[in-house]
């Protein structure tokens, strides 16, 4: 490693103090030593083969993560229009059983339509049986006080 000479050691010792303020008598100047001072070495260029083959790995080797990564992308899209698919037959599923379920409904609503005259019938003869039967309680109890009379009139 080369060091470069400061501006300031550039200038001589006696300017840069006094650039500083500082007498020149107080100013220290950095003891240099020539043994830690490192050389460098001038930078080779690799050999043109050996960049070309570099570039050839290189090149083969983006080639081949970039259709890795081109073949996921397109495995996941297949995938996802594998899934489309399956959906749109649950949804065509769906819609059948909803329409089979929806004519059912119409069929049971005609039906009850059909029997509602004689649900009504039922009701009305419900109601009739319901005051029948009102009416032979309140005979039942007037019987019985008929015949607690009659018992009372026959023991005088």
């Amino acid at each position: 490693m080369r060091r470069h000479p400061s501006p300031r050691s550039s200038a001589g010792p006696g300017m840069a103090a006094a650039a500083e303020g500082v007498p020149e008598s107080h100013r220290e100047e950095p003891v240099r030593d020539d043994a830690a001072v490192e050389t460098a070495e001038e930078a080779k260029e690799p050999a043109e083969a050996d960049i070309s083959e570099l570039c050839r790995d290189m090149f083969s080797k983006m080639a081949t993560y970039l259709t890795g990564e081109l073949t996921a992308t397109s495995e996941d899209y297949k995938l996802l229009e594998n899934m489309n698919k399956l959906t749109s037959l649950k949804y065509l599923e769906m819609k059948d059983i909803a329409v089979n379920i929806s004519r059912n409904l119409k069929d049971l609503n005609q039906k009850y339509a059909g029997l509602q005259p004689y649900l009504d019938q039922i009701n009305v003869i419900e109601e009739q049986v319901a005051a029948l039967e009102q009416a032979a309680y309140k005979l039942d109890a007037y019987s019985k006080k008929l015949e607690a009379k009659y018992k009372k009139l026959e023991k005088r």
